[in-house]
């Protein structure tokens, strides 16, 4: 489908996902924030005011004709943690540590921050479940998107051939130079499949998270995949993006749910 343009906000949506599943990635562009964080910045602890946020985000559920107070989202640690929720975090409640969210519940709407790493959408039509995962290079590495699959496989009874996977804007295989650090920990985690996702180039290696989590898509059994193939570094204009800009930026927020 790709970008949608409405009540002054730009958002991206997937082909893969049928009318059930509300979902979309939300651009920078239609809010409220001033420069660096310009303009529909959701990510908090950056300088932005709380009311710019709050605002922000209620911008974007009313889009998407879903109620602020079905959120659900978490405090992203770069983890391999994955959470499942029948319910609504309410808003005074203090977030938990995750980085991929489930559900089953239609009152429920996950939400996500992003400003480079990899946003991940999950559906099953045949179990109703939903999902989102936050992939940087330790999520990565971590296996958060295989474990999000497995979990779905175990609490939901999810088939994986059966789920629907999207892999969001988040920095591309141009832009993201990696270090020894994370080379290492490539060669560890994917082993001969290594080469397919660090490139050398110009003396410099680069790593492709886009198609390093489809080989987690594709080693949990998730075969229908769909990659948005937009390179938030490359379009500072559309996308925050925390290399491109060189940490003076905000976030975008992505979110998923099941139509009520």
């Amino acid at each position: 489908m790709g970008f949608v343009h409405q009540n002054g906000l730009v958002y991206y949506q997937f082909d893969i996902f049928p009318p059930a599943v509300v979902h979309g990635v939300f651009t920078r562009l239609g809010g409220v924030s001033p420069a660096p964080w310009a303009s529909l910045n959701l990510g908090g602890n950056l300088g932005d005011t709380r009311e710019n946020i709050i605002e922000n985000r209620r911008r974007i559920f009313e889009v998407v004709n879903r109620r602020v107070e079905t959120i659900f989202d978490v405090w992203q640690v770069h983890s391999d943690i994955v959470l499942c929720t029948d319910r609504p975090r309410p808003l005074e409640m203090p977030h938990s540590r995750a980085d991929a969210i489930l559900t089953q519940n239609p009152d429920v709407t996950l939400f996500m921050r992003f400003a480079d790493c990899v946003p991940i959408f999950l559906y099953d039509p045949q179990k109703n479940v939903v999902g989102l995962v936050h992939a940087g290079w330790k999520g990565t590495l971590a296996a958060v998107t295989f474990k999000a699959v497995e979990v779905m496989q175990s609490e939901y009874g999810s088939v994986p051939a059966n789920i629907l996977a999207a892999i969001g804007p988040s920095i591309g295989p141009d832009h993201y130079v990696v270090g020894p650090e994370v080379i290492e920990g490539v060669w560890q985690t994917f082993r001969e499949d290594s080469e397919t996702v660090l490139i050398q180039r110009d003396g410099r290696t680069y790593f492709d998270l886009w198609q390093a989590n489809v080989l987690w898509l594709r080693r949990a059994g998730v075969t229908q995949v769909e990659i948005a193939g937009l390179c938030t570094a490359c379009d500072i204009h559309h996308w925050y993006s925390h290399r491109g800009e060189a940490g003076q930026t905000g976030r975008f927020g992505a979110l998923i749910a099941l139509k009520s």
